[in-house]
């Protein structure tokens, strides 16, 4: 199939069929609609298409077309639901891509994946996802406490789900072949997960607490509370004050929220992050 990428939706296809069944054998066993952003040249799409019913949302009106023609008898059983949309223009809310319970399984563009896959997290009908994109996006969404990549992104995956790195895919693997490295990692939500309005009022804690990874976190959050809240708060949770933020695991930073919640602390104004 000739097609030229569309640098605007920043395109590149995996063609490799050994990564491409590495992603689909990464999906978990699950009874719920599985969904893909991006179908491409419809490569992926053609190997969840084996196991699964198949929800596509594509923004390219030339490749639906395409794999319209392709899987014509598809569309007409409702095995394969094509979308021609842009996904960030849909309604952001509970049941994002879904009414449903849902499991997404993509080759992200890189300019927007990080904001699709935050999008995700906070999702209540999103169960987990398989994606692709930077290797460096993916490294910290995944990274650990103590890892000089552990960042926000970090602590609200790490919030909602189980997430785990699971390979890189090389350039070579992608006509036209990206200038970077990608890798693919999973998230599987917990059944508890924090609900939306938790995960907001961590997204404002989170954005004071890195916005200068490199300074300590007591000063960063100067920032949102009084110095005698900070010292309060650090004492209750035997903080060190000389701690950096990517020193702070999930779990602490979910005890500062509750300490403020609980004692009624009050945020010396409502941080908003430079833009």
């Amino acid at each position: 199939m000739h097609y030229k990428a569309k640098k605007k939706y920043g395109q590149n296809f995996l063609k490799d069929s050994y990564f491409l069944r590495q992603i689909v054998q990464a999906i978990p066993n699950t009874s719920s609609q599985v969904i893909e952003i991006g179908i491409g040249l419809g490569d992926l799409t053609d190997e969840l298409l084996k196991i699964h019913n198949l929800i596509a949302y594509e923004v390219d009106e030339d490749l639906c077309s395409l794999l319209s023609k392709k899987h014509s008898s598809l569309l007409e059983t409702q095995k394969l639901r094509l979308i021609l949309c842009d996904v960030l223009e849909l309604k952001d809310s509970t049941g994002w891509l879904h009414p449903e319970p849902y499991f997404l399984v993509s080759n992200l563009p890189y300019y927007i994946a990080t904001l699709i896959v935050l999008k995700l997290l906070r999702d209540e009908k999103c169960e987990g996802f398989v994606v692709m994109t930077q290797k460096e996006v993916a490294e910290k969404f995944c990274a650990c406490v103590g890892d000089k990549e552990f960042c926000a992104l970090s602590v609200i995956a790490q919030s909602v789900g189980e997430i785990e790195l699971l390979f890189e895919v090389p350039a070579s693997a992608f006509e036209p072949a990206p200038k970077v490295t990608s890798a693919v990692f999973r998230v599987i939500k917990k059944p508890n997960h924090p609900r939306i309005e938790e995960i907001e009022k961590l997204e404002v804690l989170l954005k004071v607490a890195f916005s200068a990874p490199r300074k300590k976190l007591a000063k960063n959050l100067s920032n949102l509370y009084p110095k005698q809240e900070i010292e309060e708060i650090f004492s209750y949770l035997g903080l060190d004050e000389n701690l950096r933020p990517h020193e702070v695991s999930t779990t602490l930073y979910h005890q500062i929220l509750e300490y403020e919640e609980k004692n009624g602390k009050q945020r010396t104004k409502e941080y908003a992050p430079p833009q």
